[in-house]
């Protein structure tokens, strides 16, 4: 199995196009597919708070409709699916940015927009298990204990990370290293919290490097595990980066 796992783009369409070409994909059909047949996986939080969401979620679904991609779903690709179900979400923490681009297409293209992420997202698991249960892709990480499951538990963690109940000053939740505690042997790759650079521990990899905050979008190839990565054109914003004493 071949597969290039591409981590948090949140709108980030430009460096989303570089990166891939670095990585040896063409766009000829509007999408990136590979000579020789690798395939694109992405860790979730397709949109907010970029410039070009919409733009993503095109091309995602592209990926999708012509099995091309190995995709799951984070916390914002969730909030965005519950505001296109017409259900009550606070358009805060970069939902403004994609409901701002979206609010601006006319009533046709809007439909069309909403119709192919529904899809995308209920068409998409959770998190996948790839390669005979060797490589787990999971937004927000899993435990190994988790794996296999199907239940609120799992959909919390996936989603959000291994939270505490308890909020950050910001009011973002505080969550447990639960990489440092993983013991599993399938190789988790996720994202959610970002990191300066490709955060390693035990048998997992977080490829979140803050594109939206002026980091890096990054990649990691399987079974490689070659990093590659572009710079973003966003600002850098300092605080926005995670580290681990």
């Amino acid at each position: 199995m071949q597969v290039d796992i591409i981590g948090d783009i949140h709108g980030c369409y430009d460096e989303f196009v570089q990166l891939t070409n670095q990585l040896g994909y063409t766009w000829e059909n509007g999408y990136p597919l590979h000579p020789e047949g690798r395939v694109i996986g992405l860790v979730g939080d397709l949109t907010d708070r970029g410039p070009n969401s919409l733009k993503v979620i095109e091309v995602v679904w592209s990926l999708y409709k012509n099995h091309k991609v190995y995709y799951v779903p984070g916390n914002h690709c969730n909030k965005l699916y519950r505001y296109f179900l017409g259900n009550k979400v606070q358009l805060t923490h970069g939902l403004e940015t994609t409901v701002e681009e979206y609010s601006a297409l006319p009533h046709q293209k809007k439909e069309e927009i909403k119709s192919k992420f529904i899809e995308l997202y209920e068409q998409s698991p959770l998190y996948r298990i790839l390669d005979h249960n060797k490589l787990v892709i999971a937004h927000a990480g899993i435990n190994e204990e988790l794996i296999g499951k199907h239940n609120k538990k799992v959909k919390t963690f996936v989603l959000y990370g291994d939270i505490t109940g308890e909020t950050n000053k910001d009011g973002t939740p505080v969550r447990n290293d639960w990489a440092q505690e993983y013991k599993g042997k399938a190789l988790i790759v996720y994202g959610h919290t970002p990191v300066k650079e490709p955060r390693i521990v035990n048998n997992t990899i977080n490829i979140d490097t803050g594109a939206v905050f002026g980091g890096k979008l990054t990649a990691v190839r399987y079974p490689s595990m070659e990093i590659v990565s572009v710079s973003s054109s966003l600002v850098y914003v300092e605080e926005k980066f995670r580290s681990f004493t």
